[in-house]
């Protein structure tokens, strides 16, 4: 039984919708800029337009990247982890932002709580562990939650802290800090959880770490980076 069209009530092509919300997720981009872009190509919609898109089809996309990719992932994935959490202001109120990264720097997940205690951090770690399953290492900061969050699991033994040790993670803050610059930040927790996942499936599909490759294969991994983006929502 096939899945339902998610575009059939829409009159605009699905291929302005994913560019549309391509643009507004992969870069740092305000709903003016990604408006002005398309504008250029002869395509007339407005912000509001813009925005129900990524609001409708952000989280569907985000879905099929991650069910694609995580099967591959568990290949390799559980060798390390590296977690941290990130400060984000939603209306002047201090939340915090959990995130992971695997050892080649994908995005496992995020998660926004509003303190970074033991009751969050084990939170965060048995929604990886339930997706991902057990790793055999964990690199984290001095933070004593994660401390207290592992000896509850029972993984202690597998938590390393160091000086340097979680510069993975915190160099993989930087695409998501200029995006929210780009938006003026968060009003609601709700919304910022649910960019933030948004945001890290695309980020996984298109990172392609430059430096790491030659110039063809390079190439050849961002056509099929687009190629999969192509064809999401299709079946």
């Amino acid at each position: 039984m096939s899945k339902p069209n998610p575009f059939r009530y829409f009159r605009t092509s699905r291929e302005v919708i994913r560019l549309a919300v391509m643009m507004y997720v992969r870069f740092p981009l305000s709903l003016r800029n990604v408006d002005d872009l398309l504008h250029e190509r002869g395509i007339d919609v407005s912000r509001e337009s813009i925005r129900f898109w990524w609001m409708q089809f952000g989280p569907l996309f985000a879905s099929e990247i991650r069910k694609a990719r995580i099967q591959r992932m568990h290949c390799y994935s559980n060798y390390r982890w590296h977690l941290d959490e990130v400060f984000v202001k939603i209306n002047g109120e201090t939340h915090y932002m959990w995130r992971a990264v695997d050892h080649e720097g994908e995005v496992l997940d995020a998660l926004v709580t509003k303190r970074r205690d033991r009751k969050a951090a084990l939170k965060f770690l048995r929604k990886l562990m339930k997706r991902y399953g057990q790793p055999e290492k964990i690199v984290t900061d001095q933070l004593r939650s994660y401390g207290a969050a592992m000896k509850e699991i029972g993984n202690a033994d597998r938590q390393h802290t160091g000086r340097w040790l979680n510069n993975r993670i915190e160099n993989s803050h930087l695409p998501f800090r200029r995006r929210e610059r780009a938006m003026s930040r968060f009003r609601r927790m709700r919304s910022l959880q649910k960019f933030a996942v948004v945001h890290s499936s695309v980020h996984n599909l298109f990172n392609s770490e430059r430096s790491l490759y030659s110039r063809q294969n390079s190439k050849r991994n961002r056509t099929a980076a687009l190629a999969e983006w192509s064809d999401l929502c299709t079946a």
